[in-house]
């Protein structure tokens, strides 16, 4: 309370300064008259303290107040600012100033009048357009009623302001420079004149006309969180939600989303009113487009009632109702002020409770065609307090709510999951990105390549770090306006954007709209977004990593019947919905439709400097520096590029305290030490360097819930000490060069994950090599000794590679030898790259009842039967791999109830030689929930072959086909009308014998 009463005698003060706008009698005033004013202007305070039943008692005083304290001592009205200010947004702070804005002394006394909401972050221009247009209704208000006298003749505004802001906004003034304070700060008067004679009278300076415009090259801006370009101010019909009341609008490279918002708007009467939702993250131009939707001449005579309103922070049920009822009210009576001017026909609405309120809005929009536009809803509960009124159910079914929000789980409720009402908007194509940041810096549409060609570079640098975010794109713009044009100046800003974005005033806006959406999230979602500033930039963030890695953390908790990782899985969606994280790219290499993600630049920068300063993460990278606190931080990520020593790392890093380490490209020794006893994670993937011996003292991690060598080729063998690691529930090894896993495996009973693919890359003359070279006792091989190899790396790469794939054949068909006890590991749910063969047939996996996802090679026709009674015995298995033997038909027609949960499903042909012909299989014809299906299989002929085409194209939910049509006979193949309703993928493979490939549109 002592900080806002603070704030508010700060305000007040200001009318000291306020002097200036007097002319030269404020410069010759006494010191007498300025403590006089000092003291007035401190004096000018009111507070509500009371209750309710003090409110006509407040009015009286605040309006006698208001006479009084705006007279100076030669009895003339001055300028003078009073405070009201209150504990709550309950004790009807509005009420008490609208009663007194419509006290007949004060209209009489004040026929020049204007009522603004501030909007926040605030916006200058808005601010001063909102006035002048009010300004402008009232003074014609007061002419109608015969109020007009001598002073409102003289009547306007008088703006301090750059000399670009007046463009436009003259609109049915004259424009007259008072006085210039600086080479970019004037003060200017508009009025409304009955002859060029008065205002020489009152201002002794010559005006500008109606379409005269002072122009300047100072082309600063401070938007309100979106992007407008402003063209012309005829046509405008004076209602909007911004400053776009004043002026028509273009809004850069929308024309698309505009048109087809549009379209959903218009369409014909339904059996209710339709609800639009429009949703995408901050900054994008969600407001601006849809003010100019609102405002566009092809909805202008389709609705009979109109309002708009931003739900304001905290939600106030009671003040967004008494916004719309006053717009509407507006409509009516043809009275269109731009920001909810009250009029006698409005009186009793500022004191309404919300069941009046109610009742009113109910009779105003009652079997009307109604557009109500309600901007930024920021939770369902919001939504759901709204729909349920009454007033809503009485509107036309033509009636439209456009809904905004940043949030997709909002924009579905809203629309009640009807997804034709759902638009999803994204960031600007790169080529309206590049022509709105010209404009803004050049002040008109530039070929860049001709004129600045030098600029090229640092723009698509500078348009990539905004990720194409209109906000950003306009505030950088109009921020380098005023910069030298130089490709040194731009690359210079270009390195130091993050720190720009958190010191530069004129940048923080982008911080500020941007820091609303984190701010948004709950508490468990800010979590795992802050986790996201461990990787790297530009990196792709894989789903099932980051899931994995996020409940290895302990982010999530088993909840009834859903998984730990399931609920993981739902954060990821839900940061997904929030565009916190974006969709990397919608592929259909997962049955969950999105396989990764990415992290806009911008909001990347959030979620380093918010993990920095909640000593979350220490990021080391190139020329990295370490503040005081930060060297605590619980997750380590090391770059490639960072070039520190032992000794630095040891200085700059809390050992002990660390949690998790993710290492991006070379590794050294001393990035992991035994000392790491908190240690969970361990993530070394796709990491350069990384021999054998690194990392013989993994088992020594207690701790350790989350470990990843994936992509290590130089990893050949995992120590037995693994089995130590008891809390340890996934193992990726994928990509690695490992053939046989260790007994000691069957330890690990909480392994839920085993993802043990190989990929050996050496020749056999290579192996057939190393294997002479080691005879006996450890010898140095050539070619063996890159990085930090040593004799024993030599030693286990030939024992435990080169001589069982050389005697074994261990590792051919890209899989591991599993130890038969891993049928013990009850909890394991995925199991990817098992060599059957290797591991002796697959009576191991009978036992497994969890199976949720396995991937098989070098199944012999031998064991098929048994292979297909295992497959129909797993009842939630969603994703099933299996690969031949060398020279082995897949026959898989002995699996007679396959699992109802499958969704993916691979089924490889080996050629080789000897001819298989792997038959269709009739099983497939249950999957109902097949989404994606990567098979091949011979036919006899053309009847053969259309009915196994006929049958893959009744499945309802496949989305992706890939069929390798190699012992096809036919020539022909045929894709029916009536079939494939949900494909969206379809790759052949193999079609040297097609002469035909035909697919009917449906």
């Amino acid at each position: 309370m002592k900080e806002l009463r603070a704030k508010v005698d700060d305000v007040s003060q200001r009318n000291i300064r306020y002097q200036l706008i007097k002319g030269s009698s404020a410069a010759s005033s006494s010191p007498s008259k300025q403590l006089t004013a000092e003291k007035s202007a401190t004096a000018s305070v009111f507070g509500i303290h009371g209750a309710a039943e003090q409110h006509n008692e407040s009015n009286m005083d605040l309006a006698q107040f208001l006479m009084v304290s705006c007279k100076d001592e030669n009895n003339d009205l001055g300028l003078g600012v009073i405070a009201v200010w209150g504990t709550s947004d309950d004790l009807g702070q509005t009420s008490i100033i609208s009663e007194v804005y419509e006290n007949p002394n004060v209209t009489t006394k004040f026929p020049c009048r204007a009522w603004v909401r501030l909007t926040h972050p605030f916006d200058a221009k808005d601010f001063v357009h909102s006035l002048v247009q009010q300004f402008h209704h009232t003074t014609n208000d007061a002419r109608e009623d015969g109020r007009e006298d001598a002073a409102t003749a003289g009547s306007g505004v008088l703006w301090l302001c750059e000399a670009e802001e007046i463009s436009g906004c003259g609109q049915g003034y004259n424009i007259s420079k008072l006085k210039q304070l600086s080479a970019h700060q004037n003060i200017y008067a508009f009025h409304n004149m009955r002859s060029e004679h008065e205002a020489s009278d009152l201002t002794g300076t010559s005006s500008c006309s109606k379409g005269d415009t002072i122009n300047s090259t100072d082309n600063s801006a401070m938007p309100n969180g979106e992007i407008t370009e402003y063209l012309s101010a005829d046509g405008v019909d004076g209602k909007s939600l911004t400053l776009n009341s004043i002026m028509e609008s273009r809004i850069v490279g929308r024309a698309q989303e505009k048109q087809h918002i549009i379209e959903l708007i218009s369409h014909q009467a339904t059996e209710k009113f339709q609800v639009i939702s429009i949703w995408g993250m901050g900054g994008l131009g969600k407001t601006t487009l849809v003010e100019d939707i609102y405002q566009s001449k092809e909805l202008s005579d389709k609705f009979e009632e109109r309002a708009c309103a931003t739900i304001l922070r905290p939600f106030s049920l009671v003040e967004l109702l008494r916004s719309l009822a006053m717009q509407l009210y507006t409509e009516t009576s043809e009275i269109k002020p731009v920001v909810g001017l009250p009029a006698s026909a409005k009186e009793k609405l500022p004191s309404m409770t919300v069941p009046e309120l109610i009742n009113e809005l109910a009779i105003l929009v009652r079997k009307k065609r109604c557009l109500i536009v309600l901007d930024d809803v920021s939770s369902t509960a919001e939504w759901d307090q709204l729909i349920q009124l009454d007033s809503f159910l009485m509107m036309e079914n033509t009636s439209r709510i456009i809904v905004t929000t940043r949030e997709k789980i909002i924009a579905l409720h809203c629309s009640e999951k009807k997804q034709e009402n759902i638009y999803k908007l994204n960031d600007l194509p790169y080529k309206y990105a590049r022509e709105l940041f010209t404009k803004k810096v050049f002040n008109e549409i530039i070929d860049l390549d001709k004129q600045y060609p030098q600029l090229v570079e640092p723009t698509k640098l500078i348009l990539k770090k905004c990720g194409r975010l209109p906000l950003a794109v306009v505030t950088i713009g109009g921020f380098l306006a005023k910069q030298p044009k130089t490709s040194l100046e731009w690359r210079k800003f270009y390195n130091h954007i993050s720190a720009e974005m958190e010191m530069n005033p004129k940048l923080t806006t982008i911080r500020t709209v941007l820091m609303k959406s984190f701010d948004g999230l709950p508490y468990h979602l800010k979590s795992c977004f802050l986790y996201t500033s461990i990787f790297s930039e530009d990196r792709k963030l894989e789903r099932r990593r980051l899931v994995l890695r996020w409940t290895a953390e302990g982010y999530s908790k088993e909840v009834r019947d859903k998984s730990a990782e399931e609920v993981s899985d739902g954060y990821f969606m839900e940061l997904i919905g929030t565009s916190m994280i974006l969709p990397s790219q919608k592929s259909f290499h997962s049955i969950k439709g999105i396989d990764s993600c990415q992290v806009h630049d911008l909001i990347r920068e959030i979620s380093i400097s918010k993990s920095v300063e909640e000593n979350l993460v220490l990021r080391l990278d190139k020329g990295c520096k370490l503040n005081s606190q930060q060297g605590s931080a619980r997750h380590l990520a090391i770059n490639g590029n960072w070039e520190g020593e032992q000794s630095d790392f040891e200085r700059m890093v809390d050992i002990p305290r660390v949690r998790s380490v993710t290492v991006f490209g070379k590794w050294r020794p001393f990035f992991m030490s035994v000392k790491m006893r908190m240690l969970r994670v361990v993530d070394l993937e796709d990491t350069t360097g990384l021999v054998d011996h690194h990392i013989k003292h993994i088992g020594k991690l207690l701790h350790l819930i989350y470990l990843s060598l994936r992509g290590c080729k130089d990893i050949y063998h995992l120590p037995d000490s693994i089995g130590n690691l008891i809390q340890l529930q996934t193992l990726d090894i994928r990509g690695t060069s490992i053939v046989i896993l260790p007994r000691s495996i069957v330890k690990l009973r909480k392994l839920q994950y085993l993802g043990c693919s190989n990929k050996l890359i050496s020749s056999q003359r290579y192996l057939e090599a190393c294997m002479f070279f080691c005879i006996g006792r450890c010898i140095p091989c050539e070619g063996m000794e890159k990085h930090d190899s040593n004799q024993r790396d030599v030693c286990t790469f030939t024992c435990c590679a080169a001589i069982p794939v050389l005697m074994s054949g261990y590792g051919n068909g890209g899989g591991m030898r599993v130890p038969r006890g891993i049928r013990t590991m009850n909890a394991l749910h995925t199991l990817q790259g098992v060599d059957l063969l290797a591991s002796g047939g697959i009576a191991f996996l009978r036992n497994i009842k969890g199976l949720m996802g396995l991937r098989v090679v070098r199944l012999q026709e031998k064991n098929t039967s048994e292979f297909c009674a295992v497959v129909s015995s797993l009842n939630l298995l969603e994703s099933l791999s299996v690969t031949p033997d060398r020279g082995h038909e897949l026959l898989l027609d002995g699996i007679s109830s396959p699992p109802s949960n499958l969704r993916n499903l691979k089924l490889e042909v080996i050629r080789y030689s000897i001819v298989c012909t792997p038959k269709f299989p009739e099983w497939l014809k249950k999957l109902e929930n097949l989404v994606k299906l990567k098979i091949g299989f011979g036919t006899s002929g053309q009847v053969e072959q259309d009915g196994a085409i006929r049958a893959l194209g009744n499945l309802p939910n496949l989305a992706v086909l890939r069929l390798d049509v190699i012992y096809f006979n036919a020539e022909d193949l045929h894709f029916g009308a009536e079939e494939f309703r949900s494909l969206i993928v379809l790759q052949l493979g193999s079609t040297e014998k097609m002469r035909l490939v035909e697919y009917e549109l449906s």
